[in-house]
């Protein structure tokens, strides 16, 4: 198998950024992680600083988990109080992961009011239901249907995915998307908050979904994905904040706070979140 050898200047933990609730198509087992990405079966293990993966070129690879962003600098530079710095002490090496766009989108669409079991079990059954076979398999792999498969997809097929509501959001942004080929290119060329409204566009898509999708698969960095567990750490963790209500009024204090990377300080957050959800002057283990 391939191999990347990290460097200690640059940490990354593979379970820390598989198991956080970034991304949805990748299982852990025997210490081994597979995922399919695109039309991609990559199976990825992690001994110290070495990576051994099949499936994909290490650049893909070094793309794919952001092993060449510069993780102390990005780190440095949120880390502005207690509370993230607890939550990057705890997660170190945890890295954005750059998914494929359609993909990221329409399975955030699907993820909404969800558990990740569940999010997990819906983007199985569409891979299963209307992906393409992955080339060179014959273990049942599929890819993520296309924008085109999911807007020609009988309602019946779709409500065996166990979207409910969602499949008819689903539906109507694949029909959207398959009919603006540049959509992609678009989205990447705006600025953040243009960027948003683009996404917002689209059926199933608020604003927390949109942030998402910049955040994880168009590397807008200045995203802040705002959801209960976020919302309940920053108005009881930062309470010289002041009042803060409304997702915008949230998302804000944080670009604000925790500068261009604020993003990244969103998933520290996130990942630690069981430890921020207690009252917030415990930080113990």
């Amino acid at each position: 198998m391939p191999r990347i050898t990290l460097t200690p200047d640059q940490p990354f933990s593979l379970d820390l950024s598989l198991s956080c609730g970034q991304v949805f198509s990748w299982e852990k087992e025997g210490g081994v992680w597979t995922g399919v990405v695109g039309s991609r079966v990559i199976r990825i293990t992690q001994r110290g600083d070495s990576l051994s993966f099949s499936g994909a070129d290490p650049g893909f690879i070094r793309h794919y988990f952001g092993l060449d962003d510069d993780l102390p600098d990005i780190l440095s530079s949120i880390d502005r109080d207690p509370i993230i710095h607890a939550a990057i002490e705890r997660n170190r090496g945890l890295r954005i992961i750059r998914q494929p766009p359609w993909e990221c989108l329409a399975s955030y669409i699907c993820a909404t009011y969800a558990n990740i079991p569940g999010i997990k079990r819906r983007i199985f059954l569409l891979r299963q239901n209307l992906g393409d076979p992955v080339p060179g398999r014959r273990d049942g792999v599929y890819s993520f249907p296309s924008p085109h498969t999911l807007a020609g997809a009988e309602p019946c097929v779709l409500s065996g995915c166990r979207l409910g509501y969602r499949s008819a959001y689903l539906a109507k942004t694949a029909r959207l998307i398959a009919g603006d080929p540049a959509w992609e290119e678009r989205v990447h060329r705006l600025p953040y908050r243009e960027a948003q409204k683009e996404l917002l566009r689209f059926s199933g898509v608020g604003k927390k979904v949109a942030d998402c999708v910049l955040l994880f698969a168009f590397g807008k960095w200045e995203a802040f994905p705002v959801d209960t567990w976020i919302q309940r750490i920053i108005t009881t963790c930062y309470p010289d904040a002041g009042p803060l209500k409304t997702y915008d009024q949230i998302s804000a204090f944080c670009r604000s706070h925790f500068g261009p990377w604020a993003g990244y300080a969103q998933e520290y957050l996130y990942c630690h979140r069981t430890t921020l959800a207690r009252p917030c002057g415990d930080l113990s283990p």
